[in-house]
């Protein structure tokens, strides 16, 4: 749909970078001047209908160090009772939180059970949000708290590049939950952004923080394994077969804005199956991305850090029915991609569904460890042998092919590993929301930041691209297109309305 009236069309079309890889593992970094800053803000912004805030205090760089920390929480659902506990641990403040439906809030504050009717096992938190200042509009958050040096977003996927966005803008640093994107267009968008700012990102893929993700990685990169040529990852979630969108509508809870609970996606009839988290309005494609933005994004982390993936070369996907309105109930993603440096050409998978998992013939070393295929997980299958973690990365497992046990052993214990010297830094705890915190306050910057979160985005999001072409897609990264299918050009830049994000 082409930008104007109620619809805009994000992010400009043009190359990651004007000359050299499109898509670097290391982009280079660029310092800003405040003037430039401002000037970037103003010209590009896909929030412009608010004041640039610029608060002293955190624009390139951290606050004071040993200074309480004034965070802003946007979103009150699930997410929120899992990220708001961590916060609190480090001593954070929370000064101000905004919700679509001021119900939200309420429940978090008074410990009631979620608006799917599940209660919250976790600690009391309405002391932590006592003091806490509501909004019902992000905008008008950001206008008004003055004194706020980072924004934690965990509303719906449709809203994390808007709101990511409007925070950098105003010189926020940001923590985001994951994708964050939902498109291709939005992905590139951030990434673009983000290029050169001292502000601290990090994305929501909590087990990069740990341990045995960090030395997975080293461990494949070192070549233990030998070449990698597949990566399988999968889910056994699944959903209802696809359907439409229904034309009727329920009552509207009282309370529920719902034009701007839709925010920038399409204001459909309000049904109450919509709510409840991200395994409810994740499954309809106007709002989220399904199985492959929720898992998928936890567990092709891995695979694009260890394997310094670039964007792929080709996507395909095949589903258990045709495709609609929403997600399919099962669905098996390919994407190829081309040699990197020391890497060779590679594919990784996504499969979700009742029946999820890699292939058969590949599964022999983690059935012989766990007695069955896991319910999710993500196995690479080298010349030399196979690493297993959880989706999340965070439970790795590895066997070589000279190894006399038919079970695999951890990352961290198994005596090949041992000599491999230690490249990447370790978190505190192994904690992400204490990773990012250090990293406003000055500390060791995150692993995670929104130039890895916009890759990992993209690659995402092609896969999107195709199940909603109904076909296999050559990717061109550099121009942002499908080859040969102008057709695919409505899911690479998905239109948003003007309403909720200017």
């Amino acid at each position: 749909m082409a930008s104007g009236g109620d619809w805009i069309v994000t992010a400009p079309r043009r190359a990651w970078h004007l000359h050299g890889d499109p898509f670097p593992m290391n982009p280079p970094r660029r310092s800003f001047t405040r003037r430039s800053f401002l000037k970037l803000g103003a010209a590009g912004a896909v929030v412009a209908g608010f004041p640039q805030v610029v608060p002293s205090g955190t624009l390139f760089g951290a606050a004071t160090p040993g200074r309480r920390l004034n965070l802003a929480l946007i979103g009150l659902g699930n997410r929120s009772r899992a990220l708001i506990p961590a916060i609190l641990e480090e001593k954070a403040n929370i000064a101000a939180v905004c919700d679509v439906d001021p119900m939200q809030i309420n429940r978090v504050r008074s410990g009631a059970p979620g608006i799917d009717g599940k209660k919250f096992k976790g600690p009391d938190l309405s002391g932590g949000l006592a003091k806490a200042r509501e909004y019902s509009d992000y905008r008008r958050l950001l206008e008004q708290e003055r004194n706020i040096d980072a924004v934690v977003i965990a509303a719906g996927q449709r809203w994390h590049q808007p709101m990511s966005e409007a925070a950098l803008r105003a010189g926020r640093n940001v923590f985001c939950e994951k994708p964050l994107a939902h498109s291709c267009s939005e992905a590139r968008s951030i990434a673009n952004l983000v290029r050169g700012t001292r502000l601290v990102t990090q994305i929501g893929t909590q087990g990069g923080a740990t341990d045995a993700f960090r030395r997975s990685m080293e461990i494949i990169q070192a070549g233990l394994l030998g070449q990698v040529r597949e990566v399988h990852c999968w889910m056994d979630r699944t959903f209802p077969p696809s359907e439409a969108l229904a034309t009727d509508a329920d009552p509207v809870p009282p309370t529920l804005n719902w034009d701007a609970w839709c925010g920038p996606s399409p204001l459909h009839p309000f049904k109450l199956h919509y709510l409840g988290g991200c395994l409810k309005w994740g499954r309809w494609l106007d709002y989220g991305d399904g199985h492959l933005a929720d898992m998928g994004a936890h567990a092709h982390n891995l695979p694009l850090r260890a394997l310094e993936l670039g964007p792929p070369e080709r996507v395909s996907v095949r589903s258990g029915e045709p495709v609609k309105a929403s997600y399919p109930s099962s669905n098996s993603f390919r994407w190829d991609f081309a040699p990197r440096g020391k890497f060779g050409p590679v594919s990784v998978w996504w499969h979700d569904g009742p029946d999820a998992g890699p292939p058969r013939d590949l599964a022999g070393d983690v059935v012989a460890t766990y007695g069955r295929v896991p319910t999710n997980g993500c196995l690479f299958v080298g010349e030399k042998g196979v690493l297993y973690s959880d989706a999340w990365g965070q439970k790795g497992v590895m066997r070589l092919k000279s190894d006399s046990s038919p079970k695999c052993r951890g990352v961290l214990d198994h005596e090949a590993a041992k000599p491999l010297p230690v490249v990447y830094p370790r978190t505190p705890g192994q904690n992400h929301m204490k990773e990012f915190l250090d990293a406003c306050k000055g500390g060791p910057a995150t692993f995670q930041d929104f130039s890895i979160a916009a890759r990992a985005a993209e690659f995402g999001m092609t896969g999107i691209v195709a199940l909603r072409l109904g076909r296999d897609i050559e990717w061109d990264s550099a121009n942002l297109k499908a080859k040969g299918a102008p057709d695919a050009d409505r899911w690479i830049h998905l239109p948003q309305r003007r309403k909720w994000i200017s």
